[in-house]
């Protein structure tokens, strides 16, 4: 798995993107319901990871987690 320090730089980026995307929709068209879906934009398994990671179920998880 990937780390990253954050991945908010990802997320803005994406977000930026659909807003772009909204505005040229709507600019060309003025109709709102050619909008594009925002699940089109933002894939959480394109971005970066901020640390999180995945702890395979037959590791003691006990001895790795804080509380």
């Amino acid at each position: 798995m990937t780390t990253a320090r954050s991945d908010k730089p990802f997320k803005a980026a994406e977000h930026r993107r659909e807003r772009s995307a909204v505005r040229q929709t709507l600019g060309s068209t003025g109709d709102d319901a050619a909008v594009p879906p925002t699940r089109a934009f933002g894939d959480p398994w394109r971005a970066p990871k901020d640390g999180k990671a995945w702890m395979p179920v037959h590791v003691d998880r006990q001895c790795w987690m804080r509380k």
